[in-house]
């Protein structure tokens, strides 16, 4: 009813969400945003105390950090189609597609980042998915992509961010490592033991990225006017 399954070609068996399934998706897609905005409200009324403040003021600010929440995902999505590398197997550099989607925890906190990032993960299985095994999809669509919101662990830290980044990128390339050695083990190259070879597949990608998107971040104006825009959105 959700999904068909379709055989390739090649013999490859590849889920594909129906109309109903696609539904599922965007209504999911919504619940989890909610959710972050959710996070994200508590998480600026922690930091910044308002006593007596009224529920139409409250109101306003749910509005503010569901553009940002809502932005990031859209942006990242744009972002994660504009390829430095680009494997044919999957797996891509991207556009500072990453760091995009790691905003929200570093703007609101760990609940509202790891909400926002499962959203993007479930807007890439709606736009683009690549499916072959149940377990596989939660892999790579729901604990790689969420792992991203860990960047919320270091919102209030010196160098949050970047802290955050990081760690949020690791986490994304522990999941996908695991995925490769699981389920695409025929992939391997030649002479290569799989675990190895989806420690270094993986990698090439996933820290070319980190590695040009670090530098950016250390780019003073850069950190300078990131820090600039999480005011703005606490306030």
């Amino acid at each position: 009813m959700f999904y068909n399954v379709v055989v390739n070609d090649g013999g490859t068996t590849t889920y594909i969400p129906t109309t109903p399934g696609k539904v599922l998706l965007m209504v999911l897609l919504a619940l989890l945003l909610a959710g972050a905005v959710t996070f994200a409200r508590r998480y600026a009324a922690r930091q910044n105390p308002q006593p007596g403040e009224t529920a139409r003021k409250g109101g306003k600010l749910t509005a503010k950090q569901l553009v940002f929440c809502a932005m990031s995902i859209a942006l990242g999505t744009i972002l994660s189609e504009i390829k430095i590398i680009d494997f044919p197997w999957g797996g891509s550099a991207t556009l500072l597609s990453m760091l995009v989607i790691c905003l929200p925890g570093y703007l609101f906190g760990l609940g509202a980042g790891l909400m926002t990032s499962l959203a993007y993960g479930v807007l890439q299985l709606l736009i683009n998915p690549y499916v072959l095994f149940p377990m596989q999809l939660v892999l790579d669509y729901v604990l790689a992509f969420g792992a991203l919101g860990l960047s919320g662990l270091f919102a209030g830290a010196k160098k949050g961010l970047l802290k955050g980044y990081l760690v949020g990128i690791f986490g994304r390339y522990v999941f996908t490592v695991l995925s490769g050695w699981i389920f695409f083990a025929e992939y391997a190259w030649e002479g290569w033991p799989v675990l190895p070879y989806s420690l270094v597949y993986n990698g090439i990608y996933i820290f070319a990225e980190g590695a040009i998107t670090c530098a950016v971040l250390l780019v003073p104006a850069v950190s300078n006017g990131l820090a600039t825009v999480k005011k703005m959105a606490l306030s």
